[in-house]
Order: structure tokens, then sequence, then C-alpha cells
């Protein structure tokens, strides 16, 4: 018989992270999902997804930062007058689009109140 004590990190430590924890991590914030969501509608200008997302233009810009840094997020920047700055999903980005819409058909069927 084995004296060994385990903790609950030792089995964390087995286990692993879980993956829905990690993702929810990485895209899980409240401004990041509604700009990722957002950007399932094709390239937009930074004022558009502001209007778009009712973000204040601090919190927009430290958000898509934070997506363009995880890579779900491209940035293009024209140069042109008037200067744009332009965003769009990566295919990473991209290959959320099925989770929205899983979440999507969900919310329709469980969340009577949810109106979208």
């Amino acid at each position: 018989m084995s004296s060994e004590v385990f903790t609950a990190a030792d089995e964390e430590e087995e286990s692993g992270p879980c993956a829905v924890i990690e993702s929810l991590e990485q895209i899980g914030s409240r401004w990041r999902l509604v700009v990722l969501h957002e950007l399932q509608n094709g390239e937009q200008r930074f004022n558009e997804l502001k209007r778009a997302t009712d973000a204040s233009s601090r919190t927009l810009s430290r958000v898509l930062d934070d997506l363009q840094e995880m890579g779900f997020v491209d940035r293009r920047l024209e140069e042109d007058a008037p200067v744009a700055t332009y965003y769009q999903l990566t295919p990473k980005g991209e290959s959320l689009c099925p989770v929205f819409d899983e979440i999507e058909d969900w919310a329709e069927e469980w969340l009577a109140g949810c109106q979208g």
C-alpha cells in the first residue's frame, strides 16, 4: 500500500488545463467576444467597430491590440487621405464563426428573453 499523498495541485498538473477554460481565457472577455462576433461581417474600420460595439475608443483599441497579438485579428493601415485602419478576422478568428453560430442557436432555444 502506498503512502503517497496527492494534492489538488498534483491532480491538476497531471490532467493539464481544461481546453474550455483555456479557450475562454483567450476569447472570453465581453469585449473580445463582441468584437470577434462583429468582425464576422467582414473587414471594418475602427470607427465602424466603435459604433457597432458601443465600446469606448480606449477599450476598443486595447481589445483589438490583444486580439491582434493573439492572432485572431489582422490590422491593415490605409495611408491615403484620410488615413484609415481596417480590421478583419484571421483564419484563426474565422474558425470561431461556427462556435458563434452554435451559441446563437443555443440562445434562441434556451434564452427566451434574449433578443439579438
